[in-house]
């Protein structure tokens, strides 16, 4: 399991007193009100930030931290992202995980089958969607719905799956 989740990326400055916009990849951007404190992945290295203040506008987040000031101090970390660790994380409710939990995942079927290996989600508005990749490289969209997906186990690693009739044609 990631020890640090991605909660936004850096996408520009706003204005010159050290704002920043972040693009949010949570799905309650009002976590962001809450946070004390937040790591910036520069590449290289965790940095520990302090919000200081957070705005809303359109689809970004607006965020001041106390450890920047001017423009040319933050400027050097577009497009990088805003972590949280797994302790400051949201809470999940029964049958939530965290996307970064299940790539990799192994995923079998209810015939004792192994489909392949669980390689990204799709968010979509009705439900999200789990990409299969088979060990012939193919893909494979799965419906995370409850008649589909019957058991994540994340500590041992596996997704157990009933292929509805249509899903592989």
């Amino acid at each position: 399991m990631e020890d640090f989740l991605q909660i936004g990326v850096i996408s520009s400055t706003h204005g010159i007193k050290g704002e920043v916009k972040v693009f949010p990849t949570t799905d309650d951007v009002n976590r962001f009100k809450k946070l004390k404190e937040v790591y910036l992945d520069t590449g290289k290295e965790k940095l520990t930030l302090h919000p200081e203040s957070v705005k809303f506008f359109k689809q970004f987040v607006i965020l001041k931290f106390k450890e920047f000031n001017n423009i040319n101090e933050i400027e050097q970390y577009r497009n990088k992202s805003l972590l949280v660790d797994r302790v400051n994380a949201v809470k999940l409710r029964k049958d939530e995980y965290f996307i970064a939990d299940l790539i990799g995942l192994k995923v079998m079927t209810d015939e004792e089958q192994q489909l392949g290996i669980l390689k990204d989600v799709l968010q979509t508005g009705a439900n999200d969607v789990y990409i299969v990749e088979t060990e012939d490289g193919k893909e494979v969209l799965l419906p995370a719905i409850k008649e589909c997906v019957l058991n994540v186990d994340v500590e041992a690693g596996e997704v157990l799956v009933h292929i509805m009739p249509g899903l592989l044609d």
